[in-house]
């Protein structure tokens, strides 16, 4: 069974109650009906309800068994202000400000996540990323032990060989520009956790470099070694070697030339590179030139799944997010 496959088999099991923030935008409620249809997961859609109503009429979509949220007028917005007012009491904020806030679907929901009601947000059709992501950050925050939030790609490949059964998991393609040696590490072992969770697979992580194993001297260098180490006594349990040339990590007999005894080498099935711009460079020259499917970005780091979409997403697009999303959930 292919990945996602897979992974829309475990979002029916889970049945995860997911928000569709952008309640109001046509793709998103093309989607919510396939969703629904699919029974990937509940859908909480915020909005207008009058003009979501007048949206699905007139384009015929269904959404019957969606539960819809108007922001404005939710019975619970007391409850929930008090609840931002309790989580940012040091940086002041009143009860006024928080109930404004909540006007916002893109805050309301992930208050609506912070307090039980749901347990996971897609947003990003129509919004910028730092939108949809400030005011997660600010009410669910990242998980115990982690100052980053990274975006993580499944790269899909026809040839089996490659990676996992044609599965090679690359991080950060999204979010940090420039990671230090601890943010580094940190995204190392949030996206071996993602991979075992969302592709089931045993991860092999190589931290990339244009050195391995020290041929190479310099800071660039110094910074992915530190990482790994760093990573290795963070995470004991999992593979994880490096510094490494994506030739070592992909290529056995290379590997074994290179970095003899590693259980990395030649084997690696995620990828982590050292900055965003080689990250987002690499996956998309592998999607454009190798025919990979690229499945992604997948924010990793927060308490709760919270994901950005592109604002040139398709409808499939966010039905394979909220799958995702779902799985993330758990």
């Amino acid at each position: 069974m292919e990945l996602l496959d897979q992974i829309k088999e475990r979002a029916v099991r889970l049945q995860n109650r997911i928000v569709l923030a952008e309640g109001t935008e046509l793709r998103t409620l093309k989607a919510a009906e396939i969703i629904l249809n699919e029974k990937l997961a509940k859908i909480i859609l915020l909005g207008n309800p009058q003009k979501i109503e007048e949206l699905t009429q007139k384009e015929k979509i269904n959404i019957s068994g969606a539960e819809i949220i108007d922001p404005l007028t939710n019975t619970k917005r007391q409850q929930y202000a008090e609840m931002m007012v309790e989580i940012r009491k040091s940086k002041g904020l009143t009860i006024e400000e928080a109930l404004e806030s909540l006007n916002d679907p893109l805050v309301f929901g992930p208050i609506m996540i912070k307090a039980g009601d749901a347990d996971g947000e897609i947003a990003g059709a129509i919004n910028a990323t730092g939108d949809v992501l400030r005011p997660a950050l600010q009410y669910v925050k990242t998980l115990p032990g982690v100052s980053v939030v990274s975006g993580v790609f499944f790269m899909l490949f026809k040839n089996k060989a490659i990676g996992d059964n044609g599965i090679l998991v690359f991080a950060d393609c999204a979010v940090m520009p420039d990671p230090d040696e601890k943010q580094l590490a940190e995204i190392a072992v949030t996206t071996a956790k993602t991979a075992k969770k969302i592709a089931n697979i045993e991860p092999r992580v190589a931290m990339l470099s244009f050195s391995t194993k020290g041929s190479a001297k310099h800071p660039l260098v110094t910074k992915v070694a530190n990482a790994t180490q760093i990573a290795r006594e963070m995470a004991p349990e999992l593979m994880i070697d490096g510094e490494m040339q994506l030739d070592a990590a992909l290529d056995e007999e290379v590997g074994r030339l290179k970095s003899p005894g590693s259980q990395v080498a030649g084997k690696a099935n995620v990828l982590i590179f050292p900055g965003l711009e080689a990250a987002n460079i690499g996956y998309k020259l592998v999607q454009r030139l190798a025919g990979a499917e690229a499945i992604g970005p997948i924010l990793q780091g927060m308490a709760a799944p919270i994901n950005d979409l592109s604002r040139g997403c398709s409808v499939s697009d966010i039905v394979n997010m909220v799958a995702i999303t779902s799985n993330q959930a758990g």
